[in-house]
C-alpha cells in the first residue's frame, strides 16, 4: 500500500467521521461512493469495507460529545441498545441479499435512497426560511 492509497483512506476517513459527528451520517454515504468512485472497489467490496470501517468506532468520541452536552440521555441508551440489537440482525440479512443481486442494481437502489432523503431533507429544511420570514 504506497503513500498515495494511505492518505486517500485517511482522507475518506476524517470526510466520513466529519459528516457522522456533524450531521450523523458518514458510513454508507461518504465511505461507499468514496471507495467506488475515488479508490476503485467495486460495489461489494466498498459496502463490506464500509462496514468494516464502522464496527470498532461507530462514533465513539461523536456520541461521547453528545453525551457530555446533554442531549443523550439514559433513556436513549436504552433505545439505542434496541436498535443496534436489530441493526445487527438487519445487517446480517441485508448482507445476504445485497451479495445476490447485480452490484449495478444495488448502486441504483443506493443512488434512488439518497436522492429521495436529500429532497425530503431539502424541503423540510426549507421550512427554517419561511419561519424565520414571517
Amino acid at each position: 500500500m504506497g503513500i498515495l492509497t494511505i492518505l486517500l483512506l485517511a482522507c475518506i476517513g476524517v470526510c466520513a467521521g466529519l459528516m457522522s459527528g456533524f450531521i450523523g451520517v458518514g458510513g454508507g454515504i461518504v465511505i461507499v461512493p468514496a471507495l467506488v468512485f475515488i479508490m476503485g472497489f467495486t460495489q461489494h467490496e466498498a459496502q463490506g469495507l464500509s462496514i468494516a470501517t464502522m464496527l470498532p468506532p461507530i462514533g465513539i468520541m461523536a456520541f461521547y460529545s453528545y453525551w457530555q452536552h446533554g442531549t443523550i440521555t439514559k433513556t436513549s441508551i436504552g433505545y439505542a441498545a434496541i436498535i443496534a440489537v436489530a441493526f445487527v440482525i438487519g445487517g446480517f440479512l441485508g448482507s445476504k441479499v445485497a451479495l445476490k443481486m447485480s452490484p449495478n442494481l444495488i448502486r441504483l437502489i443506493f443512488g434512488t435512497f439518497m436522492l429521495f432523503v436529500a429532497f425530503k431533507m431539502i424541503i423540510s429544511g426549507m421550512a427554517f426560511f419561511t419561519e424565520n420570514n414571517d
